[in-house]
């Protein structure tokens, strides 16, 4: 095993909080946010999960439009296997994401998704150029 140096480590980290920082701004309804996650025209694919592709734009307004309709959801992370290539980056994540569906009958839509990423470095440190979901699994209870 290769010992890592400090920047390596460093890059490490910064790109596993934007995957943090991601979760946070979705999970606490604070779209805008998301700008300091993604670059300006990353692509963002949620098809998998019933959702839309398209520019980082087009997909911060519909994320904007389409969650309020969930009364409560959250997304877990893991596995994270994040691979570096000077200043671009590529990593893939396990996300745990339930969503509470709206009305009276209380079902959650169980959602199982790998974050495949692409990472860029700018002048303002890392960013998300790509996200697309490959699905695992997904069930309404």
């Amino acid at each position: 095993m290769r010992v890592m140096t400090l920047t390596e480590i460093s890059d490490r980290l910064e790109i596993q909080q934007l995957l943090i920082d991601y979760s946070t701004a979705i999970d606490s309804r604070r779209f805008d946010d998301l700008d300091a996650v993604f670059t300006g025209d990353a692509y963002i694919d949620y098809r998998v999960s019933g959702g839309i592709d398209g520019r980082f734009p087009e997909v911060k307004a519909w994320l904007k439009d389409v969650l309020p309709n969930f009364p409560a959801y959250y997304h877990m992370l893991g596995n994270v296997d994040v691979r570096l290539d000077g200043d671009r980056a590529t990593s893939r994540a396990i996300c745990f994401n339930p969503m509470v569906l709206g009305g009276e009958q209380g079902q959650v839509y169980f959602v199982g998704i790998w974050y495949v990423d692409e990472f860029v470095r700018t002048e303002h440190g890392w960013r998300m150029s790509r996200r697309v979901e490959e699905k695992c699994f997904d069930k309404i209870v």
